[in-house]
């Protein structure tokens, strides 16, 4: 993974013209298409005033885990603790909603909006074990830049 050019090509994709949802959408096309393990990617935010988060944009198999309720799966709790949350391996996951028998491992880094926890960067993958600290870091920073145009 080569951490500074995903890092310049996410701040292409941010501070493109493109209206708020074509931005999310690059974005998960491309980080799917240039990590080989992330199977799934895509943003979920609070619904509302609702205690749920609603899926936005993705790019992976579709998913039935539209409505998330606060607390529910990895990212329900990520609603809750505003904090990251990486999973290596999902069968170790007592709160874990599975998105289907291929997801072996997730993570999930908060977006914040004026100290705010508005949504969230999910990401699964096929393989158990993946993500290092690049991992977090690339999503960390993505999160960032997604909170200047939301």
């Amino acid at each position: 993974m080569n951490l500074q050019e995903l890092k310049n090509n996410i701040n292409i994709i941010t501070e493109s013209n493109s209206i708020k949802e074509e931005k999310l959408q690059q974005i998960c096309d491309y980080l799917a298409s240039e990590v080989s393990y992330y199977d799934w990617v895509g943003f979920y935010f609070k619904n509302g005033d609702k205690q749920e988060l609603k899926l936005a944009q993705y790019n992976g198999e579709p998913t039935d885990h539209t409505i998330i309720p606060f607390g529910k799966g990895i990212c329900g709790q990520v609603a809750i603790s505003n904090e990251n949350f990486i999973v290596q391996d999902v069968q170790e996951q007592d709160n874990y909603i599975s998105c289907g028998w291929k997801v072996k491992a997730e993570i999930v880094i908060p977006i914040f909006v004026n100290n705010e926890n508005i949504g969230q960067i999910d990401i699964d993958s096929h393989t158990v074990n993946p993500f290092t600290s690049d991992d977090e870091l690339l999503l960390k920073y993505t999160c960032e830049k997604v909170a200047l145009f939301i």
